[in-house]
């Protein structure tokens, strides 16, 4: 297998963290990109660099918000100064919130898809030169089940910010394969085990109009709805497949990667309506006699 130098977004902890380590150990030069690497993050870097030198592998942390561009843009520059390339990017950056839709304001949804959606368009505008530029690359997305799934309540903000990134996602794959660039978009499931997306979630900033919610007729639910999703995970569910998945398609020789890949134990639903959807994208393409932009080319600049 051919080493490929990858950058990953939201690489302190859940799955940027696992798929870090996984990809460094399968012999890649992989930067795990961290916000606030000499604050609250530093433990974060310190394990980075303890793990590379314990395990013999290339795994760099880098300094990267990706809200912000000038973090973004010294970050890659960094990368290409460092390793002459970059081969594949995966958007992995995100963050959850919990409770009644109505008790979050305008405000915090922006944030919620500043760092979802917002910092996926950042990366690609960094970086996707490079890569037109050498005629091929790779571009993992990190989704989730619920865009397409099973949705439990008080999710509505999460849930609405990675469906807008897997819109993203699609729209991105189809104007990126002429230019040699291919897409895999990897759908995980609710994992409430092995990240921090349950424990770090964020909540309503208008915490009267929750109470409302929470003390009247919808009183116990988001018990009820947390304990459920924990009862349909299989005991033996590992958020780490996730990251031997996104390894795996890492893997895969150019061309032959499959679109989507999902990793759900609790089989929520996610990949039989994932599978009418995207056979429906297909079938449009062909309709329109843009079927050749469904499958990345070998592009000769």
């Amino acid at each position: 297998m051919e080493k490929q130098v990858i950058v990953i977004t939201g690489a302190s902890s859940g799955f940027g963290a696992l798929t870090a380590r996984t990809l460094a150990k399968d012999g890649h030069i992989v930067y795990a990109g961290i916000r606030d690497t000499v604050g609250r993050n530093a433990k974060a870097v310190a394990d980075i660099a303890t793990f590379s030198r314990d395990n013999n592998v290339d795994l760099r942390s880098i300094e990267l918000d990706v809200v912000s561009d000038a973090s973004i843009a010294a970050g890659i520059a960094k990368v290409l100064e460092e390793a002459g390339r970059l081969d594949v990017i995966i958007h992995n950056a995100g963050h959850m919130s919990f409770g009644p839709a109505e008790a979050f304001t305008p405000e915090q949804y922006a944030e919620l898809f500043d760092i979802n959606v917002l910092s996926t368009q950042r990366m690609n505008r960094a970086v996707l030169p490079h890569m037109r530029k050498r005629g091929k690359g790779l571009v993992v997305w990190v989704s989730s089940s619920s865009t397409r799934g099973g949705t439990p309540p008080y999710l509505a903000p999460y849930f609405a910010a990675k469906a807008a990134m897997d819109s993203v996602a699609v729209s991105y794959a189809s104007e990126l394969t002429r230019w040699g660039i291919e897409t895999a978009i990897i759908v995980p499931g609710a994992f409430t085990k092995g990240t921090n997306h349950f424990a770090h979630s964020g909540s309503p900033a208008d915490t009267a109009r929750a109470a409302e919610y929470n003390g009247g007729p919808y009183k116990g639910v988001p018990e009820q709805a947390l304990q459920g999703l924990a009862a349909l995970e299989p005991i033996d569910a590992d958020a780490g497949s996730v990251a031997t998945a996104i390894a795996e398609v890492v893997a895969m020789p150019f061309g032959k990667r499959p679109f989507r890949t999902h990793v759900d134990p609790s089989e929520d639903g996610a990949e039989v309506v994932n599978g009418v959807a995207d056979r429906v994208r297909a079938e449009m393409f062909r309709r329109i006699g843009l079927e050749d932009l469904l499958k990345p080319a070998v592009h000769q600049s």
